[in-house]
């Protein structure tokens, strides 16, 4: 018990993100129409991504496209636009990363070609047997990122005697499908099931201190009492009971992440008016958890459930859990929306409801196990001032995440309002508030769970300290601003290193230097940048290589300081206007290395040529150390 309650006070403390690699798989099928053939290209999509439609804008280079290689030199092979369809479940809206009206699919599509034999309408008689070679280019996008790639294909022609014997899809030598992907390493994959993983955790946590608030808790033995007078049949209805808590509140996941679309949700980490709400939000839930009032749902909709929970049956039983969940709203409420946010900014589509599977499944294994083993419903601690006491502590622990959104939208905005040491002074207060409160009036002759979490949260006030020096904060790595955000902290780069934020003006400089140039596609508001930073960076071999042997460009993508207007433009590549700096170095990203996610780092020389294959996250150290390493090589063997 003493172990699960102090992983509940640390559950708000944690971030994650995840990506998924080569979302789109090709099948390739033939098929002879008289004397003509037509070729068939399958694309499996994997849930979260869209294949945009070869139908859209021309100035937008997201449309699939079909490029056939010097079928006009044998003139064996008639190619026509009006001969190709495509055939799956089009899905035509407002796409979100480009700004305007674009066709695209999920899950899958064929696209289908007809190839015609010039001459066959005059009884070709020329035999041939000919390979006829093309490319599919195509660009998959989820909802926070985007990936060009290219496909090569090859099929082997027959003509004879006056028709066609065979048209067969053929594997060349060497043939490889290659990805320009340039952040995709083959590690993030498993970063991928590994963010869904912690969030799934977080939620449990969260369920587990929803659990202790005196909204639920209470609850538990009165709900089992219900169930065990039942006898033989309560273990059942008490396990229908459970799996109805779990029902709901995957389904209210369900439904925030379809209203609103991972592509809205996924846009918050960054969106200053976004993260200015959820600070105002998060001050409102502080204000409630401490008793100033509290968040309920209408009453009416309580009245309805337990009329229906009157019923009795499975029915019945679903509406028990129902009411349950109404009326604890006033304490759940605030701790379902940080997970719902925290999961939907970090965990896509999937994030929302694997946050609440953890979130309910927490809530509902105390009323499935209780009633199963009644027994130990007596070693459960009685309710009492205790619970009043979670409910302030979490209190205090939104007042910090409420923060944490004020900040981000202070990064974004460069208002200068919360840096570092303002930050980090407030996390400290918050920390040393909840020691007081939890040392207040407690009797220093025992030793139990108060006096621990008083002093947890003690020491984690003093262990901030340092940080307001500069001092790196490895446990809270990338939750305060970077230590350059800062009023006392020397230099504007991450350790005081020389860095450039105009890629003009490093390549100049570079050449000059005769050095190699890191590329870092950075963001304010990026949690896995200051990870990065303060975690990996940090290392000594790191530190010299990026100081010594680089050129370092440090390009913030969610910068808000506009262009000149002389200097804003609309992108070759996406169709949106650049207005912003961030706005410019996004399109450059996205332009060059086919990639919108941060952070991104990529080695290059004088001339722009890339060294070696870009890399994304990764919190190896030595990893990071052997990439740095690989550029400089091959910048020097050059």
């Amino acid at each position: 018990m003493k172990k699960i309650l102090i992983f509940v006070f640390s559950f708000f403390y944690f971030y994650s993100y995840s990506q998924v690699v080569n979302p789109v798989e090709w099948n390739f099928e033939s098929k002879i129409i008289g004397q003509s053939f037509e070729l068939s290209f399958e694309a499996e999509i994997k849930k979260g991504w869209n294949l945009y439609s070869n139908d859209n804008p021309i100035e937008v280079p997201v449309a699939t496209t079909f490029s056939y290689l010097d079928y006009q030199e044998n003139n064996h092979f008639n190619i026509y636009s009006g001969d190709y369809k495509e055939e799956g479940d089009v899905i035509v809206k407002d796409d979100p990363i480009f700004g305007q009206v674009l066709k695209y699919y999920h899950n899958k599509v064929t696209f289908k070609q007809r190839i015609n034999i010039p001459g066959t309408d005059f009884n070709l008689t020329t035999n041939f047997q000919d390979t006829l070679k093309g490319q599919i280019s195509f660009m998959t996008c989820d909802s926070t990122s985007c990936i060009a790639e290219y496909v090569d294909f090859a099929f082997e022609v027959i003509y004879e005697d006056g028709g066609l014997k065979s048209v067969i899809y053929i594997v060349e030598e060497n043939e490889e499908i290659v990805t320009e992907s340039s952040n995709q390493d083959s590690n993030e994959e498993d970063s991928s099931k590994k963010s869904i993983f912690v969030i799934f955790v977080l939620g449990f946590l969260g369920g587990l201190a929803a659990l202790l608030t005196p909204c639920v808790f209470p609850m538990i033995p009165l709900t089992v009492s219900y169930f065990t007078k039942k006898q033989s049949k309560g273990h059942v209805d008490a396990l229908i009971y459970g799996v109805s808590i779990v029902i709901i509140y995957v389904a209210l996941a369900y439904g925030v992440t379809t209203i609103f679309g991972a592509d809205a949700l996924n846009a918050l980490s960054t969106n200053v008016i976004f993260n200015l709400f959820f600070f105002l939000l998060f001050v409102l839930f502080a204000i409630s958890f401490f008793g100033f009032f509290e968040i309920t749902l209408p009453s009416s909709w309580i009245n309805k459930s337990e009329k229906m929970s009157d019923k009795g049956g499975l029915l019945g039983i679903f509406f028990m859990a129902f009411t349950l969940s109404l009326v604890s709203f006033s304490c759940t409420g605030p701790i379902i929306g940080t997970l719902l946010v925290e999961a939907a900014v970090n965990g896509g589509v999937i994030g929302p409801i694997m946050g609440m599977l953890g979130f309910s499944l927490a809530l509902a294994f105390p009323f499935a196990f209780f009633a199963a083993f009644p027994s130990y419903l007596n070693k459960l601690p009685k309710s009492g001032s205790w619970l009043n006491d979670v409910k302030i502590v979490l209190g205090f622990l939104e007042l910090g995440l409420a923060i944490k959104f004020l900040s981000n939208a202070d990064l974004v905005s460069q208002w200068g309002l919360i840096k570092r040491e303002t930050f980090l002074i407030s996390w400290i207060i918050i920390s040393f508030c909840i020691s007081i409160y939890l040392f207040k009036g407690y009797n220093f002759r025992k030793f139990n769970l108060k006096i621990i979490f008083a002093l947890m949260f003690l020491v984690f006030g003093f262990y901030l300290i340092p940080g307001i020096k500069c001092k790196p904060l490895k446990l809270i790595s990338g939750f305060p601003p970077p230590d350059f955000y800062s009023y006392t902290c020397k230099g504007h780069c991450p350790h005081d290193l020389t860095c450039f934020h105009d890629m003009e003006e490093a390549k100049k400089y570079a050449e000059i230097e005769n050095k190699p140039i890191i590329i870092d596609f950075t963001g304010w508001a990026c949690v896995n940048c200051r990870k990065m930073e303060e975690s990996v960076w940090v290392d000594s071999v790191i530190l010299k290589h990026l100081s010594e042997d680089y050129i370092l460009v440090s390009l913030y993508v969610d910068q808000k300081e506009e262009l000149p207007i002389e200097e804003q433009y609309v992108s070759k590549t996406t169709g949106k206007k650049i207005r912003t700096i961030g706005n410019k170095w996004s399109d450059y990203q996205i332009s060059n290395f086919n990639s919108n996610t941060q952070p991104l780092y990529v080695l290059v020389d004088h001339e722009m040529n890339v060294l070696n294959k870009p890399q994304g996250y990764n919190p190896s150290i030595k990893k990071f150390q052997l990439f740095l390493q690989d550029g400089l090589d091959s910048f020097n063997n050059k």
